[in-house]
């Protein structure tokens, strides 16, 4: 078991909304545009994206067919795991809703002390099985077929994840109520990420280009608990890194 019940703390090296990798779209979407855009996203994902750091670097995860699942990119990931910090040595790890695991790999690959994949698919939850046993992580990383709300839900469980991913299908709308679930599984000074196709928490709106005029801004509140500490955006997909506050 850790030392400590909550994590390193990774230093902020400027504002809450200086990394933006890849194309950005306009802020402000309505919800369904967004989605419509983020499924289009989905379409084009790649057959197979690989770990890009950690003791499992280049390894290739599968990307099974299936409706809405959406890796998160390359680029995504790597800007992540800059603001985390590449050594996530004793940090208790959940990735809510696994899908190819991308995330919870590549945590995994970096030292955590054990990470939770959650599917509620059964097919990808035995692709995530087959990574396991290629990997031989079976001690490190436990997956289980699950529904992510139910399961963060239970009475019995307690916060006790230091980092908890949450990139939902779009076109669940489940963003708030994962949020809301993910507040009560982490440690306070713990980390929750979150990919969504609109902006969560105060994140100013984009600069317009010259001559025009500033599109429509808004942002989605967030649980009391939770304090906004970066966020990006890459084509239509927002991400978010938000800390859990004391008390």
């Amino acid at each position: 078991m850790r030392s400590s019940s909550a994590p390193r703390r990774p230093a902020a090296r400027s504002d809450a909304t200086e990394a933006r990798p890849g194309r950005r779209q306009e802020a402000g979407l309505g919800s369904s545009k967004a989605l419509g855009d983020a499924a289009r996203v989905a379409a084009k994902a790649a057959q197979e994206v690989r770990i890009m750091g950690g003791q499992w670097k280049r390894t290739p995860l599968p990307v099974p067919v299936s409706a809405g699942l959406r890796p998160t990119p390359s680029r995504v990931r790597e800007t992540l795991f800059n603001w985390l910090g590449q050594d996530l040595g004793g940090w208790r790890v959940l990735d809510a809703f696994a899908g190819t695991g991308a995330l919870g790999w590549e945590a995994a690959s970096r030292g955590a002390e054990s990470v939770t994949l959650l599917e509620r698919d059964a097919a990808l939850v035995r692709s995530l099985k087959g990574v396991q046993a290629r990997l031989k992580a079976d001690q490190q990383v436990q997956i289980q077929q699950a529904d992510a709300l139910a399961w963060m839900r239970q009475p019995t469980r307690h916060a006790g994840f230091d980092l908890v991913f949450l990139d939902p299908p779009f076109e669940d709308e489940a963003f708030d109520a994962a949020l809301a679930a993910a507040a009560e599984v982490v440690v306070p000074g713990g980390w929750i990420y979150l990919e969504a196709p609109r902006p969560y928490g105060p994140v100013p709106p984009p600069k317009p280009a010259k001559g025009q005029q500033p599109a429509e801004h808004a942002t989605q509140p967030l649980p009391a608990s939770l304090q906004l500490h970066r966020h990006g955006q890459a084509g239509a997909v927002h991400f978010h890194l938000f800390q859990r506050m004391a008390g």
